[in-house]
């Protein structure tokens, strides 16, 4: 009981909330999906900023002077018309052809997310070639993919549904939207460490993968959150991940395609192993709190071995650990 699965029954929901239908186990369980939003709070300096959509510049008739380019300015790189029959990314598992995460094992935080105003094509460069279209929701939900590099008007994206791998999106129908915090869950600690701005706010200990199912390693996000009831989650909502098992025929049949959650679970004296089959567990109280302070979006990075500093910084963090 370890993964969670969408299907594509969509339903309306309260305000600023959607709603969709997710089976668990193979369709044994259907139960409500949601994804909350909630204000971004301030962004640091180190962040990487939002910036308006530049026009591309005006033909200069002859015998005007164009004006000079800032040597830091990179021109916009055109992007190819999308066929119409690309596949659309959603929960299923991603198509083929697009580039890895360059910095998959990354601690510096990613501090912007980028959300599809409307449908939009997903290249495997910048300037590249179209492989793929992204909805602005995938089976009702909402979608915020982090941003993990800028390029010539360009934005690379952490793609749903394909491990440690990104898409590049030209500058288009999309907004941005400020991301606070990273988890890191440790492996061979198994601990679960929370930053916000960088400061290391809580740790707990967690249960990962067991050796024949192990929790897929690198960067990837919150996709969405989902109501599963029942004594095993302890009656706490799952927040599914981007994330997919790296080896799909080692899990159950009935769990094919599903997607790598972060939970809690019903017996705490279980945590602190290497005994599910892909998902973090983690206690109710601390899944509570997750779910209160979390954005989609958020970024979740699993590491074997990790310092856990008081303060992240861009050269990494220093060699000793130190835990809460």
């Amino acid at each position: 009981m370890a993964f969670v699965r969408f299907s594509p029954i969509a339903s309306g929901r309260a305000l600023r909330r959607t709603g969709a239908a997710l089976a668990v186990l193979g369709g044994v369980l259907v139960v409500t999906v949601v994804a909350v939003d909630g204000p971004a709070g301030p962004r640091r300096t180190a962040d990487r900023q939002s910036t308006a959509e530049r026009p591309p510049p005006a033909t200069a008739a002859p015998g005007d002077v164009a004006p000079a380019t800032p040597p830091h300015a990179e021109p916009t790189l055109p992007a190819a018309p999308p066929p119409a029959d690309l596949p659309v990314l959603d929960y299923r598992p991603a198509p083929r052809g697009f580039p890895g995460d360059p910095a998959a094992m990354s601690t510096v935080r990613l501090g912007e997310g980028l959300r599809p105003v409307r449908r939009l094509a997903v290249y495997d460069a910048a300037g590249g070639r179209p492989r793929a279209f992204l909805a602005p929701t995938i089976s009702g939900v909402p979608v915020t993919l982090p941003i993990v590099a800028r390029r010539a008007g360009w934005a690379a994206v952490l793609l749903p549904s394909a491990n440690r791998s990104v898409g590049w999106v030209p500058p288009g129908p999309w907004s941005t939207v400020a991301l606070r915090d990273l988890l890191v869950v440790v492996r061979q600690a198994h601990r679960l460490h929370w930053y916000r701005d960088d400061r290391l706010v809580r740790s707990w200990p967690v249960s990962v993968g067991s050796p024949a199912t192990p929790t897929p390693l690198g960067r990837t996000f919150v996709l969405g959150r989902s109501l599963l009831p029942g004594r095993v989650y302890a009656g706490v909502e799952v927040l599914a991940l981007g994330a997919v098992p790296d080896d799909p025929g080692s899990v159950p049949s009935a769990l094919r395609g599903a997607h790598i959650g972060l939970h809690a679970w019903y017996d705490s004296r279980q945590l602190g192993r290497s005994n599910s089959n892909g998902c973090i567990r983690i206690g109710r109280k601390a899944q509570e709190l997750l779910l209160a302070e979390l954005l989609p979006g958020t970024e979740l990075l699993v590491l074997d071995r990790f310092s856990a500093p008081q303060q992240l910084t861009d050269t990494g963090p220093p060699p000793q650990a130190v835990r809460r």
